[in-house]
């Protein structure tokens, strides 16, 4: 169950960018998913985020994080409804309480949550794109030139996670052939047979720590300067899905430092088009952010686009 939110290889052209590019062009809508606060960009960033997840083929595992999400953004519309007061546009009067005053519920705080809940549901989404496109170790290989220690403690960090949960099934069916049930009987009595199972999961963690030790002094680790295994090719794609998303970014700040994609929703809500370059900047930005999308469009059905780019 826990495999699909791990990265997993699919030959896929997300997963063929090199991991800088990757890097940059998930920095860019992380950033710019926390700089809009005009509920049309945010609508229009969510919008490409999903794109990109249908190119990587991961809108079951989306749905999953979808439906987390909204677990999340319920609640923060119904509580910046009731505890912010700064709205001019009051649709309901509450009853008083000693700590908190009189509850109002104003049609600004009810816009401003729904769109914090946007921006939350984008963040989130951005994180699973992380998750199906970027591979670990390839990050980790970025950061080992600079403090290969440091990126050999990550990596063994972040790989423990999955390791053991991939451990742990294989020890519960080897453990459910030998007619161990961890379903059946009260909580009492399936106590003792999780506890062995965690006991022989420490055991076998253990050992691997060895191995790993065992693997690391044969190949003489920190005895020199380090070599490396493989390096990853810069090609057009990259720069090409680079370009796209320093050009949403540029565009995204001109458009911050005119005005024409921000929106105020306190003490009155703003213009959600204050003219024709509101639209025209959200176009270019989409369309920009779009580009690996497209590229991936023709990456599955044009074989002689492959070798090109």
């Amino acid at each position: 169950m826990f495999e699909q939110f791990f990265y997993q290889e699919k030959g896929l052209f997300l997963q063929s960018l090199h991991p800088a590019a990757a890097l940059t062009y998930l920095g860019i809508l992380f950033v710019l998913a926390l700089v809009f606060t005009n509920p049309l960009y945010l609508l229009g960033l969510l919008l490409v985020v999903v794109l990109a997840i249908s190119a990587a083929r991961g809108l079951a595992v989306w749905e999953i994080y979808l439906r987390l999400s909204v677990g999340m953004m319920l609640p923060v519309i119904i509580v910046n409804a009731l505890l912010a007061h700064a709205g001019e546009t009051i649709i309901w009067f509450g009853p008083r309480l000693p700590v908190f005053g009189r509850l109002t519920v104003s049609l600004e705080a009810i816009c401003y949550g729904a769109a914090m809940s946007v921006r939350l549901l984008a963040i989130i989404s951005i994180f699973c794109l992380y998750n199906l496109v970027v591979h670990p170790d390839k990050v980790l290989s970025l950061l080992a030139r600079f403090a290969s220690r440091s990126a050999l403690v990550l990596s063994l960090a972040t790989r423990m996670f999955p390791a053991m949960i991939r451990q742990m099934e294989n020890i519960q069916e080897v453990q459910m052939v030998r007619g161990v049930d961890f379903h059946g009987g009260t909580l009492k009595e399936r106590l003792p047979r999780y506890a062995a199972l965690m006991n022989i999961l420490l055991l076998s963690s253990l050992e691997d720590s060895l191995e790993i030790a065992e693997a690391m002094q044969a190949r003489a680790f920190g005895s020199g300067r380090r070599s490396c295994y493989r390096r990853d090719t810069w090609r057009p794609r990259d720069s090409l899905c680079l370009g796209g998303g320093v050009l949403a970014l540029a565009t995204a700040v001109y458009g911050q430092a005119k005005g024409f994609s921000t929106f105020s929703f306190y003490p009155q809500l703003d213009y959600l088009v204050k003219g024709p370059m509101t639209l025209i900047l959200l176009i270019i930005i989409i369309l920009s952010l779009s580009v690996p999308v497209v590229l991936s469009w023709g990456w599955q059905r044009c074989p002689c686009f492959n070798a090109k780019i």
